[in-house]
């Protein structure tokens, strides 16, 4: 499975509101679970089974809550039991698809 999540502290004391510390704070815990994943500047994806992931995301969850008295999570997952690999194969599916979309035009 995918899991695309992300997970910021509410309530912080940052004046100028970053929440980069605890961002921080959360991805290292994903890097440190060995499983693939991606972080891009609004969500970290992450792929396993699903009771991997979801420790993950609670393990970085716990962590982002050392910074505030509250979190926000947000939370997407593709559940397609029986395969692996899909966040490099959905990428490289949808380059071939644009490829064949560019070569279509330029006939």
């Amino acid at each position: 499975m995918l899991i695309a999540f992300s997970v910021s502290p509410m309530g912080n004391d940052n004046p100028d509101g970053s929440v980069h510390d605890a961002v921080a704070a959360a991805v290292k815990i994903v890097r440190e679970s060995g499983l693939p994943h991606r972080t891009d500047a609004m969500f970290t994806t992450i792929e396993g089974e699903w009771q991997e992931c979801m420790e993950v995301v609670r393990r970085a969850t716990e962590a982002v809550l050392e910074y505030g008295p509250r979190a926000s999570l947000v939370l997407k997952a593709d559940v397609r039991p029986g395969w692996t690999g899909e966040l490099e194969g959905k990428i490289v599916r949808l380059e071939k698809a644009l490829d064949a979309d560019d070569d279509t035009k330029s006939e």
